[in-house]
């Protein structure tokens, strides 16, 4: 099983803040992040890969790594380090972004329950989002909030979960105690004033200590 390049998963959302997505990314990057998931994908082709270029180049000068959701083909012009896919991916995806990405590439996939999780695992992939664990606005209709007791159960598939939905400082321990491999959080540091502060109180709410 690989190791995940963090407990923090950092994704992407330009509508978050009014601030350039690039400075909410560098301000996470001070602040400790060193995984990002480059999201943001409601952006037409060229714009997004206008977006991601100067995203990678952030990621890249701080010695992160950097995931591309949802696309092979801008992951590789990026020089991405991997790529999250949708739920439901065959085998035959995870083939071709090693394929494109080398075969240290790092390949997620989305997941919404336990089942799609050991179906994720057959496939080959490296890791899943498990979601909504808990309640969000972000993920609305995919169900009621798993709960920590949805990533205990997931956790049979013997694949790393990184817990997607709701997940705020407070929750972690909630996450990580439940076997959660890492946390994936967007608004919690997208929308904040100071993201850097904001990765510095998950970060040591993972670890169970006081930023």
């Amino acid at each position: 099983m690989r190791p995940l390049p963090s407990r923090l998963l950092a994704v992407t959302d330009r509508h978050g803040h009014a601030r350039p997505l690039a400075d909410t990314v560098q301000a996470a990057l001070d602040g400790g992040v060193r995984w990002i998931w480059f999201r943001d994908r409601d952006l037409d082709p060229e714009a997004r890969r206008s977006l991601g270029a100067g995203i990678a180049a952030r990621v890249r000068a701080a010695g992160a790594f950097l995931t591309v959701g949802g696309d092979i083909a801008l992951a590789e012009a990026l020089g991405a380090d991997g790529v999250h896919l949708g739920g439901g991916t065959g085998p035959e995806w995870i083939t071709a972004a090693r394929a494109a990405l080398g075969p240290d590439a790092l390949i997620g996939i989305s997941a919404h329950a336990r089942v799609e999780v050991e179906a994720a695992a057959r496939t080959g992939a490296d890791y899943v989002t498990l979601s909504p664990i808990f309640p969000t606005a972000s993920k609305p209709g995919y169900g009621p909030a798993l709960g920590p007791e949805g990533i205990a159960a997931a956790r049979r598939a013997d694949l790393p979960i990184v817990a997607l939905g709701g997940v705020t400082p407070e929750r972690i321990p909630l996450c990580r105690d439940a076997g959660a491999a890492g946390v994936a959080v967007m608004g919690t540091l997208m929308r904040a004033a100071g993201p850097a502060a904001a990765a510095r109180r998950i970060l040591a709410a993972w670890d169970g200590c006081q930023p």
